[in-house]
Order: structure tokens, then C-alpha cells, then sequence
């Protein structure tokens, strides 16, 4: 199968995954402030570990045997990541969305919305980088990193989407509309994962680019939305043990399965 089907298949996979996540929260099952804590928590280390091991390890290295040198190798994969952030916050400073609990950000036009759909696009935000990672990686024509970093992205989006569909429901909405909204925001992980997919096989050049342009908007994830959403309740602590797991499942994913 070509790469970029590859691309658009795991990004197919992650959006079923942040669906499949919302489903008790349509038939009423509800989730502790802490539980959803050590959830996010644990999504943060997934895309840690994938960040690194999956994104910015294998864009050195890609770099390097296009380079030939580690210096330089080293020092695009640093320009891959700045872009990445940067990308990710001029969005974060451009649209408008609401954080569940930070409040409105981003454009001017945030009043025009209704705040369903601002946090549509708070989490859409959010999910594009990863399927743009999963698209990235299988781009590269190694499939097994694109299953590694597939299944990675594909365990953090199952509580991710209860997370958001109970939280929506917590502010007044009705199931099915959570439940919709928390569809919705997985919509754009395929999207992303094909034009990244796209991108990296147009030229082997992009690829080292690509890999850890996709890292850094991942991280500018964690550190801006996830890490903050987990120490605002008292529960840091399962967080980190939350994180911690994470880290650990992905990076043994990606041994072994790479």
C-alpha cells in the first residue's frame, strides 16, 4: 500500500479511537476530575515518548544521511521543532477557541460562537499535530514507525475523548451533542495525517522536516494544554505517575515493535 494510504489509514484509526473513547459518556457513565487528571497525564507521556523516540530520533538520523553530518543533522531537527511549536501557536494565537477551564483565546471573533464550537476547535487545535505526526511517520516508507506512533496517538485519544465529551457534558450539553463534538474533533486527525503523509513522500528531503516539525507542535501540546489542564485540581501527583506510565508503554511500543 502506498505511504500516503498508509498516512490517511492511521489517522482513519486514531479519529475511531478518540470516538470510541466518548461512548460511555453517551450512555452516562461519568469521570472524576481525578481520573481525568491521570488520564491526561498519561496522554502527555504518550506524546512524549512518541515525540522523541518516534518524531525526533528518527529525523536526526534521517537528516544526518542526508547531510552527512550530525551537526547539522542536529541543528535542523532543532529548526524542525521550533517551526513545529511556532506553527502550533500562531494557531493557538489566531483561532478563536475556549479552554474548559482557562477561558476564551485566540481571535477576535470568539462572541460570533457558540462555545460548543469553541471547544471544538480548542481540541481540534490540539489533534491536528497528531495526525499530522501519524501521517508524517508513515510517510516516511517505514511502517512499523508509523504503527508505533499510530498506536501511541490511538491509546491517549481513547480517554481523551471521554474527557472532552464528559467535560462538555459537565457544562450543560446534552450527550449526544458532547458526544458529536467529541466526533467532530477526531475528524481532523486524518485530515492531518494525509497531508502529512503527502508532504514527506513528495521528497525525501522533507522527511528529517517533517518528523520533527510534527515533534514540535506535539510539544508545544503538551507543555501549553495538557501539562497546566493536570496541576489545576490538587492532583499532580497522579498525573505524573499517569505521565510516567505513558512514557514508559510508548517508548516499549516503540522498541518493540521498531
Amino acid at each position: 500500500m502506498d505511504a500516503v494510504w498508509w498516512g490517511l489509514l492511521g489517522g482513519l484509526v486514531a479519529m475511531a479511537a478518540t470516538t470510541i473513547g466518548a461512548v460511555p459518556a453517551l450512555i452516562g457513565r461519568t469521570m472524576s476530575q481525578r481520573t481525568s487528571d491521570t488520564m491526561l497525564g498519561f496522554a502527555a507521556g504518550v506524546m512524549l515518548s512518541a515525540a522523541y523516540f518516534s518524531l525526533i530520533l528518527p529525523g536526526i538520523e534521517a537528516a544526518e544521511g542526508l547531510y552527512g553530518s550530525l551537526v547539522i543533522a542536529a541543528l535542523v531537527a532543532g529548526a524542525g521543532i521550533a517551526l513545529g511549536a511556532g506553527f502550533v501557536a500562531w494557531l493557538n494565537a489566531t483561532l478563536p477557541h475556549e479552554h474548559f477551564f482557562t477561558g476564551t483565546e485566540g481571535g477576535g471573533h470568539a462572541a460570533a460562537l457558540a462555545r460548543i464550537w469553541l471547544f471544538v476547535i480548542a481540541i481540534t487545535i490540539h489533534n491536528f499535530p497528531e495526525g499530522l505526526s501519524i501521517g508524517v511517520a508513515f510517510g516516511g516508507g517505514d511502517v512499523t514507525n508509523g504503527f508505533s506512533v499510530m498506536t501511541g496517538i490511538s491509546l491517549q485519544d481513547m480517554p481523551e475523548g471521554l474527557a472532552v465529551a464528559v467535560a462538555l457534558v459537565g457544562r450543560g450539553y446534552s450527550r449526544g451533542k458532547a458526544f458529536f463534538a467529541a466526533f467532530l474533533t477526531g475528524l481532523v486527525e486524518p485530515i492531518g495525517a494525509f497531508l502529512g503523509a503527502a508532504a514527506v513522500s513528495v521528497s525525501s528531503g522533507l522527511l528529517p522536516w517533517g518528523l520533527t516539525f510534527a515533534a514540535g507542535a506535539m510539544l508545544y501540546i503538551i507543555s501549553h494544554e495538557i501539562l497546566p489542564e493536570t496541576h489545576r485540581n490538587g492532583h499532580q501527583d497522579r498525573a505524573t505517575a499517569g505521565l510516567i506510565f505513558g512514557l514508559i508503554l510508548m517508548m516499549v511500543l516503540d522498541v518493540t515493535l521498531g
